[in-house]
């Protein structure tokens, strides 16, 4: 089975289709956010270090940690991001960016092996972002579209990401450091998009044997209760095969959805990690025996 490995400087994830569910916290991400935004436009990290540390806390295994604010030094903001919150968490990082310069600076910062987000099947993004993977030797977020744009036919998508694991190849660079995204529709507006994800996620792992990820929300994006149906989906992709996803930890609906399907697909040992989040401390004077006194009945002779 395939595991992608992840790091930081002193902490290193698997993602993989024997392993937990691995949480990319989302939060750090300016895109919708003015606030956020115009403080790390003006050098201002304060929200970034409590957003970083919330997420960690609430259970995140990895964080994303994206800058894209317009017309704003995107290198520059994103490399500082990096530094930051490497510097008051351990958990290995997702370095996003459609700027390819950004990319390279988060990576020269970096210390350990990130996840890099991200590549598409086009032919020039492939060409700039590939050698990228080679030189610094780190994983990759493979996003299954190209010139043609989002395609509906979740086999069409299949071939994008066949396309980009053999492209990496030429590259030298190994299936296990791929990680694909599928593409998540919003079913509000795709009535097939969980569909859709189950077939793509089975081909994606049985064939080109790569893990997955996925931008979580979208499939809820447009429609009423969003975290439970965020929760519901990931606990079925999680039955499909899919190792990841990007979402927000800070969602209690989310979690439970994403450790149920730890529990159910056996990657949750004991139900270990199920009982230390959700298991009621004994109230005073409750022994072992289901709250029973310790007093014994007396058999009768």
């Amino acid at each position: 089975m395939t595991d992608t490995v992840i790091s930081s400087a002193t902490k290193e994830v698997k993602i993989g289709f024997d392993q937990p569910f691995v949480i990319i916290g989302e939060r750090i991400n300016p895109t919708g956010r003015k606030i956020l935004a115009e403080e790390m436009k003006n050098g201002d990290y304060s929200r970034v270090e409590s957003d970083a540390l919330a997420q960690v806390a609430a259970g995140a295994t990895m964080l994303d940690v994206n800058a894209g604010i317009p017309l704003a030094d995107e290198p520059r903001i994103l490399a500082e991001s990096i530094k930051l919150v490497q510097s008051i968490t351990d958990v290995p990082l997702s370095i996003d960016s459609s700027i390819v310069a950004a990319l390279e600076a988060g990576l020269e910062v970096y210390e350990g092996k990130p996840l890099l987000n991200s590549v598409t099947g086009e032919d020039e993004r492939l060409e700039a972002v590939l050698p990228l993977v080679k030189k610094y030797d780190c994983a990759v977020v493979a996003i299954s579209n190209d010139e043609a744009g989002i395609s509906e036919n979740p086999d069409d998508r299949f071939v994008v990401a066949k396309k980009i694991v053999e492209r990496a190849a030429d590259y030298g660079i190994h299936y296990s450091n791929i990680v694909v995204d599928p593409l998540v529709m919003p079913v509000g507006a795709v009535n097939s998009a969980g569909k859709q994800v189950v077939h793509l996620v089975n081909r994606l792992r049985e064939e080109l044997k790569v893990n997955t990820t996925c931008g979580a929300s979208n499939f809820s994006f447009g429609i009423p209760n969003r975290k439970g149906m965020d929760a519901h989906f990931l606990s079925m992709a999680i039955g499909a095969g899919m190792t990841s996803a990007i979402t927000n930890p800070l969602h209690e609906e989310v979690m439970q959805g994403v450790m149920a399907g730890n529990v159910v697909m056996g990657h949750d040992a004991n139900c270990a990690a199920w009982l230390k989040r959700y298991r009621q401390p004994a109230a005073e004077g409750e022994g072992a025996a289901g709250g029973r006194s310790g007093r014994r009945r007396r058999r009768s002779a």
